[in-house]
């Protein structure tokens, strides 16, 4: 399996702004969150994206797609069916090929070697199946994402065999559905925002779109994608940045300069700011 596109989801009311922002990159240059996400794509392999937006919209993030535009198509969604509408546009500019599929509202960043994508790919194309990027998740943020229960695979570290997916699980239902040996109590394996999935994904979901009067989940299709074929997840070390979340572009920035060139000089800042602080204020004089 050779994986050659990305599909990035962009189309939510709630993100359509957050790929616009401007950030500070690793390496000490303003690009906006999109640009950063392209390139992430772009280091993984992929010769073409495809950027979901609403309509009206492409023109604004074409504005800020940096130096990897010639590789990006935006399609639209028409109406705000919900998160598993806005991929399954993206069924005709995948046209029955396998994808990398990334979120336009989080930021991802590596500790070291090649971004958290490129490892994706890697692994789906050796396994020759769907894999999820997990990461070990407390049960306190279970409801802010999808999560999965699944069995290790033998002789290959941080790879779990996916039995179960759930979108947003209370962590009653997560003890009860979702387990996976070796985690510590109270932490569950949740979605990174990152996936490569085979063209089976593109089936289920209009299967799901046929069956719903409303919106329905990712997750749902994926749940039918773990019992229809072989379907992985890999443990991610890295790290995952909700840009919507409160103070996430915050800590997304934080992230990339604490990662990148300006490392030293951002500590030192941090340091005299915290010791500005007066005592026992929380910070207010």
């Amino acid at each position: 399996m050779r994986v050659k596109k990305c599909v990035l989801t962009a189309a939510a009311p709630s993100q359509r702004r957050l790929p616009l922002q401007m950030l500070i990159d690793r390496d000490g240059i303003e690009r906006s969150v999109l640009a950063i996400l392209l390139e992430e794509a772009a280091q993984a392999g992929m010769e073409e994206i495809g950027v979901v937006v609403c309509p009206g919209d492409a023109e604004s993030y074409a504005a800020v797609a940096g130096e990897h535009a010639a590789r990006v198509q935006f399609l639209d969604q028409p109406e705000p069916r919900g998160y598993a509408h806005a991929l399954w546009c993206a069924r005709e500019f995948t046209a029955g090929e396998p994808f990398l599929h990334m979120v336009g509202d989080h930021l991802y960043v590596s500790r070291d070697g090649p971004g958290c994508a490129a490892r994706l790919v890697a692994v789906a194309q050796q396994e020759n199946c769907s894999v999820s990027a997990v990461q070990a998740t407390r049960e306190g943020q279970l409801t802010q994402f999808g999560a999965v229960g699944g069995q290790r695979v033998a002789g290959k570290a941080g790879l779990y065999k996916i039995d179960a997916v759930l979108e947003k699980p209370t962590p009653t239902e997560a003890e009860q559905k979702l387990f996976v040996p070796g985690l510590r109590a109270g932490q569950y394996l949740c979605f990174f925002g990152m996936h490569v999935f085979t063209p089976l994904v593109m089936d289920l979901l209009e299967e799901l779109l046929r069956e719903a009067e409303g919106p329905c989940s990712v997750s749902a299709a994926l749940e039918r994608l773990a019992q229809k074929e072989r379907y992985l997840a890999l443990v991610m070390e890295d790290r995952r940045y909700d840009l919507g979340a409160r103070y996430g572009l915050l800590y997304a920035q934080l992230a990339l300069a604490l990662a990148g060139t300006d490392r030293a000089e951002i500590l030192t800042g941090l340091v005299e700011m915290l010791a500005l602080q007066p005592e026992g204020t929380g910070g207010r004089a």
